[in-house]
């Protein structure tokens, strides 16, 4: 697709010409403390993440899947003790064709979650709340036409250059669909470590794979995707505009018979912070 091709070259000739320079003792500062931010899926900080999940080796024909999340978070106060961040994930999806079909490229269903998290938690961040997928997709291919409803729950802890935690929410079907929808029971687990390089101006190791359970499927040897892998990202700037730009590789150590077998993760994100 070409959004997700731009992006990727964006990316990858951001994150090669800002490794040569050299940043000062307050922009590493300024770079460091952006960088755990922007690393805490519940900061209090607007923010538009660009994502594209490239997964390759897809189904009996081993054809490619392109997955670009566009995904903006966007926190508010509530009182003086709790914070609502909102994220909402619009996926534009590129699905290949498979026993004669074409390729069909559109837009799949959209994810909500908002997460409520106090604002002074001690050593733990945490945010919990309602998810809600919408059946928006463009073409039956690329969604389910039942509404979906479920919870998320993350947490996590920075000590010194770490980020560590995780990420884990369930849906379910809460109808709507016809009598081809299958029904939808999915949980999601994303631990999330990333490590912060000290006096290097915003460059960080990361590793934050999407585990799946689709406790739905008819074979229980389907059930469980697991990919293991990582990168690494960098805080930069455009002018003003602070973005973290990263990239990650996945291999699937378990999954579904007609799932990828590998998944490059290239992502954008833009910075809002206050």
């Amino acid at each position: 697709m070409l959004v997700p091709n731009k992006l990727s070259s964006v990316l990858l000739m951001s994150m090669a010409i800002l490794g040569s320079v050299a940043p000062n003792a307050s922009a590493q500062e300024s770079a460091a403390a952006l960088a755990k931010a922007a690393q805490n899926p519940i900061a209090s900080m607007i923010s538009l993440p660009l994502q594209n999940n490239t997964t390759f080796n897809v189904g009996p024909e081993d054809k490619t899947l392109n997955v670009l999340n566009i995904q903006p978070v966007w926190p508010f106060s509530v009182g003086e003790n709790w914070n609502v961040i909102t994220r909402t994930i619009l996926p534009v999806i590129s699905q290949p064709g498979f026993g004669g079909q074409s390729r069909e490229n559109g837009v799949g269903d959209i994810n909500f979650t908002s997460f409520f998290s106090p604002k002074d938690s001690g050593k733990w961040t945490w945010g919990a709340g309602p998810t809600v997928v919408l059946p928006t997709a463009s073409d039956d291919r690329l969604g389910n036409d039942n509404w979906q409803g479920g919870a998320s729950f993350v947490a996590l802890t920075m000590p010194g250059q770490w980020v560590v935690g995780g990420l884990v929410s369930n849906v379910w079907s809460l109808g709507g669909g016809g009598a081809d929808d299958p029904d939808i029971n999915q949980m999601v687990i994303q631990p999330f470590i990333n490590y912060n390089f000290p006096d290097s101006g915003g460059w960080y190791f990361s590793t934050a794979p999407i585990i799946t359970a689709n406790w739905e499927a008819d074979d229980s040897s389907d059930t469980w995707t697991v990919p293991l892998g990582g990168g690494f990202g960098k805080i930069f700037k455009v002018g003003k505009q602070p973005l973290n730009a990263q990239f990650q590789a996945f291999y699937n150590v378990v999954k579904p018979d007609n799932a990828g077998d590998w998944q490059m993760r290239l992502q954008l994100q833009f910075l809002f912070p206050k």
